[in-house]
């Protein structure tokens, strides 16, 4: 094995680092959508270990939020969902292939990518705080804080809000240790307190045996669940991806490690990403993506070969064995408050990329970026920062 790799306890914290936005949105969508939980396991693990292997660097997997936040408020097929990872392939590969997403690198200017990167920063440390404060999508429609466990508060205090609590002080106390990984704590510590409050009999159903994806299992698409996830939910993820999981997460990517990094270009990650939602429509899973928020979360918590995505994916890859449908059960020992804490230091170190922004019209244009993002979405963030940076390129405009 290459020296580029370690398994250490840091590297293993720091796989753990992006669970806060990858396990709700799974489970969102497979109680809500239907999705394949073992096809879902399975290209999540295939795309980790085959990410870790090219790139020999922390590669960040996550689902396409875009996609899964509005799958999950209008509880579309999983047909649906499945067109829409094979849509996201042949687009992907497409731009990869011919080199159109460099032209497109080119055209992003430095402070787009900031303003990204700040955005996505910010909404994650929102939609942490939401979990902790037992207030996001899902705690609200299950109508408890911690939907899984039998207590939900203590003295009339929310359960959520004194794990988060918790979690918080054991993430600011350990943040730096070599010895204690604050990631691997604090989840160790939420998986403790889940055996200890999980309502009876939710892991009587975990019986470990062999099982292996089903090919195509909800079918070819037809032509009218290929419509919809055109229209409803490709075209609206697009910019997202363009701006977020390729160019923001490449430049990061690159920021983070140096020459180490050399792999991850614009169309090397394109083709990754294509690569992984072929794989996910062959197998009922969902789509995926790699992300700037992710990889902050690794690296805040550690993770600094290839080697963290190889233990991440291994990981998920004997839950998809062994488990199969029964693996989405095992998470529910996880408390949403702790995947709370670990977004919102995700979404903090994210944040603190516009550090080298210094020039006026330079951070005018991440400001709006943020503004128009948390007014309407990432995607609307995106284009307004791209026409004002143009705009000021123009030299007839100035602030």
């Amino acid at each position: 094995m290459s020296t580029s790799y370690r398994f250490d306890r840091m590297e293993f914290a720091g796989s753990l680092g992006d669970l806060g936005t990858l396990l709700p949105l799974v489970m969102g969508m497979v109680l809500v959508n239907g999705v394949s939980v073992t096809g879902i396991f399975y290209s999540i693990a295939l795309f980790y270990i085959f990410a870790g292997l090219y790139f020999a660097v922390p590669v960040p997997v996550q689902p396409m939020k875009a996609i899964g936040a509005y799958a999950i408020a209008t509880g579309v097929t999983a047909s649906q969902i499945s067109a829409s990872a094979g849509l996201i392939c042949l687009l992907l590969a497409l731009i990869g292939c011919t080199g159109t997403i460099d032209v497109i690198g080119r055209l992003i200017a430095k402070p787009v990518v900031r303003g990204i990167q700040l955005s996505t920063g910010i909404l994650l440390m929102v939609r942490g705080i939401e979990m902790v404060l037992g207030n996001s999508s899902m705690q609200l429609s299950a109508k408890a804080a911690e939907p899984f466990f039998v207590l939900q508060d203590i003295g009339g205090v929310p359960l959520s809000i004194i794990l988060g609590t918790l979690g918080l002080c054991i993430v600011l106390s350990l943040l730096g240790s070599k010895r204690y990984p604050a990631a691997l704590v604090l989840i160790l510590s939420g998986v403790a307190a889940g055996l200890l409050l999980i309502k009876p009999g939710l892991l009587d159903q975990l019986r470990p045996s062999f099982h292996l994806p089903q090919l195509l299992p909800f079918g070819i698409p037809v032509k009218a669940d290929l419509t919809l996830a055109l229209f409803v939910l490709v075209l609206p993820q697009l910019p997202m991806t363009l701006g977020n999981a390729i160019v923001a997460n490449a430049d990061l990517s690159h920021s983070y490690f140096g020459e180490s990094a050399r792999k991850i270009t614009y169309r090397s990650v394109s083709l990754s990403m294509a690569l992984a939602n072929a794989l996910a429509f062959l197998v009922g899973g969902i789509p995926l993506c790699h992300g700037a928020g992710g990889l902050a979360a690794h690296y805040k918590f550690g993770a600094r070969t290839g080697g963290s995505n190889l233990i991440i994916g291994a990981l998920f890859l004997v839950l998809a064995i062994s488990l199969g449908p029964e693996a989405l059960t095992l998470l529910h020992l996880v408390p949403f408050s702790i995947l709370g804490v670990l977004l919102i230091f995700a979404g903090c170190e994210l944040c603190l990329t516009i550090l080298d922004i210094t020039a006026r019209k330079e951070m005018f244009v991440v400001f709006l970026i943020l503004a128009v993002t948390l007014a309407s979405n990432l995607a609307w963030g995106f284009g307004a920062g791209i026409l004002l940076s143009w705009l000021f390129r123009s030299g007839r405009f100035s602030v």
